[in-house]
């Protein structure tokens, strides 16, 4: 038997029941994937309850990491016994196993757990297109990122400071601050919109910051436009404070011709070709040293709701993995 976290309606961390499920065979291009470890994401809270919609009934999860069992028809890219991991769709990696497509498994090099896999690839390949496609980062690039002390901030203070640039970290309490230095960030600031953008400017001898990565939203938003130099860009690309308010195009011509992006993981990865390329960069950075995995919490899949709440409190400093 199979176990796999199922909701039926959105809400709480307590609408995540687990159900039991028989294996099933692998069709064309597809696998059965035995799961060794699952990653827990910011997204599959926001799935959970609401604020982005998914078809109900339906499974959760997007991260995941265990050997192939059995293979379908027609797979010629990994067999069975290889150690892969994956880091999109289609949804349901909260599960001890799973059918999944072939061609979105990434085979793991022997050096890398099982459970760090699940830590870092959505997270990695988030990273990976914010830092090298959706602005280019490299020496002397001076950036503004939230949430350093997070699960994804972790990766791309590291990163990018590994790429060159100036990083300037903002963090949500002065806990925090310490942690952000530690993970090479250059300066950083507990946030307070009234404040950040002339803070920015003091630091940057007035320049600002080229790109700001802003996954806070409603509450951060006025704050990271104005720390943003003539025709910089601000990236949003979450929004855990709720959705910004509208912009006015007269406003970004106003504050110095400013762009504005908010971009998506699976824009970034909507070929097979794209989604490895950027899963092979992130595996090579993780040798090189440049990202290191890290877990804040481990918790069995039955408690996944434990995970959830943890993460949505803020409680959490890191990734947290499911043990099926």
């Amino acid at each position: 038997m199979v176990s796999a976290i199922r909701l039926s309606q959105v809400g709480g961390p307590e609408v995540l029941a687990v159900e039991d499920f028989t294996e099933s065979l692998p069709g064309p291009g597809e696998v059965w994937l035995k799961q060794h470890a699952i990653g827990v994401n910011y997204l599959d809270v926001m799935q959970r309850n609401g604020s982005v919609r998914v078809p109900l009934p339906s499974g959760l999860g997007l991260e995941g990491a265990g050997h192939v069992a059995a293979i379908g028809p027609g797979v010629g890219n990994v067999k069975v016994g290889d150690r892969v991991a994956y880091a999109t769709g289609p949804i349901g990696a909260y599960a001890s196993g799973r059918l999944y497509p072939a061609d979105r498994l990434v085979v793991l090099p022997d050096t890398l757990s099982y459970e760090d896999a699940a830590a870092v690839m959505f997270k990695g390949v988030t990273a990976q297109y914010l830092l090298k496609t959706t602005y280019p980062v490299g020496q002397g690039t001076i950036m503004v990122l939230y949430g350093v002390a997070g699960a994804l901030g972790q990766i791309m203070a590291p990163w990018a400071k590994h790429l060159g640039a100036f990083v300037i970290g903002v963090v949500s309490k002065p806990a925090s601050v310490q942690k952000a230095r530690e993970l090479g960030c250059d300066e950083v600031f507990v946030f307070d919109a009234q404040t950040l953008a002339d803070e920015v400017a003091r630091i940057t001898d007035g320049r600002k910051a080229d790109v700001v990565y802003d996954p806070i939203g409603r509450i951060s938003f006025d704050a990271s436009l104005n720390s943003l130099r003539p025709r910089g860009l601000m990236v949003s690309f979450g929004a855990s404070s709720g959705a910004p308010m509208a912009v006015e195009l007269a406003t970004l011509n106003a504050k110095g011709s400013l762009f504005l992006t908010r971009p998506s993981l699976a824009a970034h990865t909507g070929t097979i070709a794209e989604y490895q390329e950027r899963a092979r960069d992130v595996l090579t950075n993780i040798e090189t040293g440049a990202i290191t995995p890290r877990i804040w919490g481990r918790y069995s899949l039955a408690d996944a709701a434990a995970a959830h709440a943890d993460l949505e409190s803020g409680k959490s400093s890191g990734s947290i993995i499911l043990k099926p």
